[in-house]
């Protein structure tokens, strides 16, 4: 009996599903905390910065990573390089490497020009690191198991950034952040470029039905591009994304909101919204293979606006009352949900030939293009003088049509079938 074959079986399908639990739920965490959050500190408090020219910063960030994302995309899917299980692997070994160099230069930054260079390497590991990390999908996670992986790494990212980073500072994350990256870019390098039968095993999974077709897709050998479905996906989760931040970054602006949430000195709060995070996600894991997506992308939207239009209510009625939990809770269940929706959506709509352009294109527009957006939108508000009462008004007015829209396409859906 060969070494490959000895890989292959239940040992090598749970090695593959704890790595990419592993590289999603550290790269999420990584984005969500050292990217979104600490770049806004070393922006204003280390360069000395305006908010306006961090704002204009990041929105560049997110369009370049865009544009890189899309470039790796097709350049893998014309090379053949998404079907390719090492390929991808290496890719993402050399982002998590940059990543790294990154995380250790970032305190050092002491000028615009320096910040705007950072910036601009950050997106070049990003956008590559989109289609090499999301495109391992096909080789990792079987279709059915898509929902609870999603879920496990949805509570995996957002449990300690709710609890171990209520001091967003640069300086904070790079202590959290720089030791374990480099022990997770060792050994990942060591597991991309040494050979092993391992990964020869792990390299062959998407060539069965049950890892290389999508839930979406009629075959899992296809280069055919997704249809009509997955353009409806790829606008309602651009939606998403795109109220979320726009929202989120005026909150950011409000000391008011985050001393009781976020960055509340009581640990009961950030315990109490880390928590809402892992049980949203638990039930979108639950209920994904069960209900259409648009379904689910109303809920979202529910949410979403639910918890804006308190937040209004409460800067109007009583702004000198401290606010209650329950914006900030329900903001943390409707932002699980839609990331459980996230990290399965594009690879149901994929097959190992068409991966990396579909997930590129998916977390590319949805994600990085709504935040460049959204992020140019808000610096404008604010630079007008919009009072936050009417910016968050807008935004879920913004919510509430978007619910109106995906009712409207669940119950034609559901027509088209009957």
């Amino acid at each position: 009996m060969s070494t490959v074959a000895t890989w292959r079986g239940p040992s090598t399908t749970a090695f593959g599903y704890v790595l990419f639990v592993g590289l999603v739920a550290g790269g999420y965490f990584y984005n969500l905390t050292f990217v979104q959050l600490g770049l806004v500190d070393l922006g204003t408090r280390v360069v000395g910065l305006s908010p306006d020219r961090v704002a204009a910063h990041l929105a560049v960030l997110a369009g370049g990573t865009l544009v890189v994302a899309l470039v790796a995309g097709v350049v893998l899917h014309r090379t053949g390089g998404s079907a390719r299980f090492l390929t991808k692997l290496r890719l993402l070994s050399l982002v998590v490497v940059l990543q790294t160099v990154l995380t250790a230069a970032a305190p050092a930054v002491g000028s615009e020009r320096a910040f705007a260079l950072w910036v601009l390497t950050a997106s070049l590991a990003l956008g590559v690191g989109v289609p090499a990390m999301f495109g391992l999908t096909c080789d990792l996670v079987a279709t059915r198991d898509r929902g609870w992986v999603a879920a496990v790494i949805t509570s995996a990212a957002f449990l300690p950034a709710a609890v171990l980073t209520t001091d967003w500072q640069i300086e904070r994350f790079t202590e959290q952040l720089l030791w374990p990256m480099a022990a997770g870019a060792t050994a990942l390098a060591a597991l991309a470029f040494a050979p092993s039968a391992l990964t020869q095993a792990l390299a062959r999974q998407h060539e069965s039905p049950r890892f290389g077709r999508g839930r979406f897709t009629v075959a899992h050998d296809t280069a055919r591009w997704p249809g009509r479905g997955f353009v409806v996906a790829l606008l309602l989760m651009f939606g998403i994304y795109f109220i979320d931040s726009l929202g989120f970054l005026r909150l950011v602006d409000t000391p008011t909101y985050m001393v009781t949430a976020w960055h509340s000195s009581d640990p009961a709060p950030t315990w109490l919204i880390g928590g809402a995070h892992v049980l949203a996600a638990a039930l979108a894991g639950i209920l994904y293979p069960a209900l259409r997506q648009r379904a689910l992308f109303g809920w979202v939207f529910v949410l979403f606006a639910l918890a804006q239009l308190q937040y209004v209510l409460h800067a109007m009625v009583a702004p000198e009352v401290p606010a209650s939990l329950a914006a900030p809770l329900l903001y943390a269940m409707a932002v699980s949900i839609y990331t459980v929706l996230s990290f399965t959506l594009w690879a149901d709509f994929s097959t190992p030939r068409t991966i990396a352009l579909v997930t590129a294109v998916g977390v590319g527009v949805s994600g990085w293009l709504a935040s460049f957006l959204s992020t140019s939108l808000s610096l404008a508000w604010r630079s007008g003088g919009m009072p936050f009462t009417d910016h968050m008004r807008a935004v879920a007015a913004i919510s509430l049509t978007l619910f109106l829209v995906s009712a409207v396409l669940l119950v034609a859906s559901r027509q088209d079938t009957a």
